[in-house]
């Protein structure tokens, strides 16, 4: 990450802009449920405008700012991924699917020895 040990202390302008962020989000809700008698193309362009709004403001916040960079990060982390090459993944896969049905094999024949022993050897309730 670029820089995990800088702490940002929110100012108050931070703090007014994330505030007109969820007034705008507010907003854009009971203005979409308010105009229930207009037509719905109104309606959704309001609550579309208004959600635009409340993203703009708050990317335009710290917090916001902070959340850019993080995504700009994990992007540059995800870069630097040796990613295997089909032929490995493939190998790979196939490995799972073998341990996976060998351990339903082995839950299997685990189930049915101990339903044979209780049921059938100590309770003696023959099916």
């Amino acid at each position: 990450m670029a820089n995990p040990s800088v702490e940002t202390v929110s100012t108050g302008a931070d703090k007014a802009k994330l505030g007109a962020a969820a007034v705008l989000l507010l907003a854009a809700l009971g203005l979409f449920y308010g105009l229930g008698g207009q037509p719905m193309w109104v309606r959704v362009v309001t609550l579309l405008v208004l959600l635009a709004g409340a993203v703009v403001v708050f990317f335009l916040s710290e917090p916001g700012r902070a959340l850019i960079a993080y995504g700009q990060d994990a992007v540059r982390e995800t870069r630097k991924v040796v990613w295997p090459t089909r032929k490995e993944a493939i190998q790979m896969t196939g490995i799972v699917f073998a341990f996976v049905i060998l351990m339903a094999l082995f839950l299997w024949l685990t189930d049915k020895s101990l339903e044979y022993v209780l049921y059938d050897l100590i309770l003696g309730w023959k099916r």
